[in-house]
């Protein structure tokens, strides 16, 4: 897939893999409600298999997104984050725009996300609860990080 790239004054919002921080990545995902404990070779794992979106300030990595798709009808937003630092400045605003704006995942049947506490800036983008919850259903193994899941497994 061509690397995608957006820039908004100092700040830039890129699909390039080769500029993302794994460690900055790993060190916010280990510690946030949604991924905490992950182990490291997972967090790379999961970057390696995703259409991966890192914002930057002047160079450093601000911001992080992944996208699971398969580019035709289906897109999964999970792990995004901006920075404690940056937030409030409409950065999250920004960067939705422009995953939501790239050239693969045009046209696509539907959208999905989780989030605990960001339903007002997606709901910005058309998110809205579930309309159908009962049709949904989840495999969900909260405590995979903690029982030291194999990372080759």
């Amino acid at each position: 897939m061509e690397v995608q790239e957006y820039r908004k004054a100092r700040f830039l919002i890129s699909t390039d893999r080769s500029r993302l921080d794994l460690d900055l990545i790993h060190g916010f995902l280990t510690d946030c409600y949604w991924a905490k404990g992950i182990p490291r070779e997972i967090v790379a794992r999961s970057i390696e298999n995703s259409l991966c979106f890192g914002v930057y300030d002047e160079g450093k990595q601000i911001g992080f997104a992944r996208v699971i798709s398969d580019c035709a009808t289906y897109v999964y937003i999970g792990d995004v984050f901006v920075l404690e630092s940056h937030r409030g400045k409409g950065m999250g605003k920004w960067f939705m725009e422009c995953i939501m704006r790239h050239p693969s995942l045009q046209n696509l049947r539907r959208w999905s996300l989780v989030t605990e506490d960001a339903h007002g800036l997606y709901a910005q983008f058309g998110f809205t609860p579930l309309r159908s919850p009962e049709r949904h259903m989840e495999v969900l193994d909260a405590h995979v990080y903690k029982r030291g899941v194999r990372s080759d497994a």
